[in-house]
C-alpha cells in the first residue's frame, strides 16, 4: 500500500526537478548567446577517452580562441588536472552521488568567470549514458562519445542519449582492428536510432579526425552568432 502512495510522489518530485532544471538551462542558453559563447556538452560512459580527446581539442583551439572547460566527476579532480595541461581555464564539479551534471551546477561554476572573454565552453559530463540525457545544460551542442573498445552495439543499448545528442564521435579508432570493431554494424545501430546523424571518427593517439571535428565546431559557432 505504501508503495502505491509513494510512487506518484517520487514521479512528481522528479518532474519538478526537471522543470526547474529546464528553466535555468533556458536562462543559461540566453546568457551564453548574449555573450557569444559556444557551449559543447560532452557525454559518454567511463573510459571512452573523452578527457584525452578534450585535452587535445582545448590545446588546439586555444591557439586562436579563448576556451574553457567544466568537468564533472563523482569524486577526485584528476580529469580537471589533466585538462589543465591544455592551458585552458578549467573548473572541477564534484557531484558526489549524482550521476550527471545539472544546470544549477553549471550556473554555480560560472561565478568569477567573465563570459565576455570566452569563445568556447566545453562541459565534460559525468561518465554515464543514462542520466545526462534528461538534463539540459544550456548547451549549443550535445556530443555523445562511443569508443571502439565498448563494442558496436552500444548505440542500440542507449537510444535515449543518441536521440538527445546532436553529434556522435567514435573514439579510439586506432584500436578498431585489434578489438574487432565492426564499423558498419555500429553505423547501422546509430542510424537505427537517429538516421543521418553526424558522426566523426577520431583517434587521439594517431591524431585522426580531431582537426575535422574542430573545424566543424568553428563552423557551428559562426552559424550560431
Amino acid at each position: 500500500m505504501s508503495q502505491a502512495i509513494e510512487q506518484p510522489r517520487i514521479v512528481k518530485i522528479r518532474e519538478n526537478v526537471l522543470k526547474k532544471n529546464d528553466i535555468l538551462a533556458r536562462d543559461l542558453r540566453k546568457r551564453f548567446h548574449d555573450h557569444e559563447v559556444y557551449v559543447v556538452n560532452i557525454v559518454s560512459s567511463p573510459g571512452s577517452g573523452k578527457t584525452t580527446l578534450l585535452t587535445e581539442v582545448l590545446r588546439r583551439l586555444s591557439q586562436k580562441y579563448s576556451v574553457a572547460a567544466l568537468v564533472g566527476d563523482l569524486a577526485t579532480e584528476n580529469d580537471a588536472h589533466r585538462l589543465e595541461q591544455s592551458g585552458a581555464m578549467v573548473k572541477q564539479i564534484t557531484t558526489g552521488t549524482v550521476c550527471h551534471l545539472e544546470a544549477q551546477m553549471i550556473e554555480d561554476s560560472l561565478r568569477h568567470w567573465n563570459l565576455n572573454e570566452l569563445d568556447f565552453l566545453f562541459i565534460e559530463n559525468v561518465g554515464n549514458l543514462v542520466c545526462p540525457s534528461s538534463y539540459d545544460l544550456g548547451e549549443n551542442m550535445r556530443v555523445v562519445l562511443f569508443s571502439t573498445t565498448e563494442g558496436e552495439d552500444k548505440p542500440e543499448k542507449y537510444p535515449t542519449i543518441v536521440n538527445s545528442a546532436d553529434v556522435a564521435i567514435i573514439t579510439k579508432m586506432d584500436l578498431a582492428e585489434a578489438v574487432d570493431f565492426d564499423k558498419e554494424m555500429f553505423y547501422q545501430a546509430i542510424f537505427h536510432s537517429r538516421p543521418n546523424m553526424k558522426v566523426f571518427e577520431v583517434s587521439a593517439k594517431k591524431d585522426m579526425g580531431i582537426d575535422e571535428w574542430i573545424d566543424f565546431l568553428i563552423e557551428e559557432k559562426m552559424k550560431a552568432f
